[in-house]
């Protein structure tokens, strides 16, 4: 195989393997492609709930085609006894003759044992083949196991001037059809949503995925130091339903957390940090440990200052309305405590797209100097 065709085949399994994100948590969303006589012979993606593997699906499909074929997984097979064998001993009992991956896994039970097995049975390995794009897709589940915490990213619709709802607190809908129905695909490709209770309390949000029939849900998260959340919202109408971790303070009454737990929500207890609220680091830190790579951030201010100011909104997604609310509407982002415009942080444009009306603009931090 060329190198030419190598960056093809990678490129079509980093799409496969993209129809996992939001469904496997804690395991990567992995693509691979089997292709044989410059034809594919199998394929898969990670299933929802991380089993199978897309190494396992790939070869399913395959059957016998496998024997001499070229595999491309977008991330180094695992070495590692769990629920399903390694699928680096999968390859090579069907018999591939070249593995080729973008990445090795971090993950200390595989870590190059992945690539030292399938060399060790004779199989001819190369890596690092679109490595850049891997880590981008891979972001969420690299964060988990080197961060120990999810990927965050967080997500804003505010008017031309900053505002996400007027003085009086109407913000249905600033932002039209069209980007309502983006901000559903990119809870569909997040593990889990977050919201303060303020906005749990102001917009009775039930935080469910719509218009994607056959997706589960993500995780809702609210963060509430003392659980005044209402008994009668929508959360806790569907707590059953749909998965509700409350991320509360070690104050929070006995007689709400018996409430809620009774109501079907899971609570997690943050510590609190010097401004008397949970702890944002020591929050994501407690996603990571529960398995989340990859969480949503859907406001309010607070919180999302709060996470900025932490250094722990990796990526922004804004989406701005061609309407001006002034100064008297209600802020995008809370107080950071900035003296110069040199703390201020900064942020790199990845990408920029006009949704309806609408544009909407993708930001990623940037690397330590």
């Amino acid at each position: 195989m060329t190198r030419e065709a190598d960056v093809k085949w990678m490129s079509r399994a980093l799409s496969l393997g993209a129809r996992g994100l939001g469904q496997v948590w804690p395991n990567p969303a992995v693509g691979c492609i089997l292709v044989k006589d410059q034809r594919v012979v199998g394929r898969g993606w990670t299933q929802p709930g991380g089993r199978p593997h897309a190494e396992a699906m790939a070869l399913a499909q395959a059957g016998e085609a496998a024997r001499g074929a070229t595999a491309y997984v977008t991330l180094e097979p695992c070495a590692h006894h769990g629920k399903t064998p390694p699928c680096a001993e999968a390859l090579v009992a069907a018999g591939v003759a070249r593995v080729v991956t973008a990445l090795q896994d971090p993950d200390p039970r595989t870590a190059g044992e992945g690539h030292a097995r399938l060399r060790a049975a004779g199989i001819s390995c190369d890596t690092n083949i679109l490595a850049e794009a891997a880590q981008r897709a891979h972001a969420g589940f690299l964060s988990r196991v080197q961060r120990g915490r999810p990927l965050l990213t967080l997500k804003l619709a505010s008017s031309f001037d900053g505002r996400i709802a007027t003085a009086s607190g109407e913000s249905k809908w600033i932002t039209g059809p069209a980007a309502r129905h983006a901000v559903q695909g990119l809870r569909a490709s997040h593990d889990a949503v977050l919201v303060g209770a303020g906005t749990a309390r102001a917009d009775d949000p039930a935080l469910t995925l719509r218009g994607y029939g056959g997706r589960q849900s993500p995780v809702r998260v609210v963060v509430s130091r003392r659980l005044e959340l209402p008994l009668e919202s929508q959360l806790a109408r569907t707590a059953r339903d749909v998965p509700l971790w409350l991320c509360h303070g070690p104050d929070a009454p006995e007689e709400r957390r018996s409430a809620w737990l009774k109501a079907g929500a899971a609570l997690l207890e943050v510590p609190l940090g010097v401004d008397r609220h949970p702890d944002p680091a020591a929050m994501l830190q407690l996603l990571g440990t529960r398995g989340l790579t990859r969480v949503l951030c859907e406001g309010g201010g607070m919180l999302a200052a709060s996470l900025i100011g932490a250094g722990l909104a990796d990526r922004l997604v804004g989406f701005v309305a061609g309407v001006v609310l002034g100064a008297e509407g209600q802020p995008a982002i809370g107080p950071l405590g900035l003296s110069a415009l040199s703390e201020a942080p900064r942020y790199v444009l990845e990408e920029t797209l006009k949704i309806g009306p609408e544009l909407m603009a993708t930001w990623g931090a940037r690397p330590p100097v």
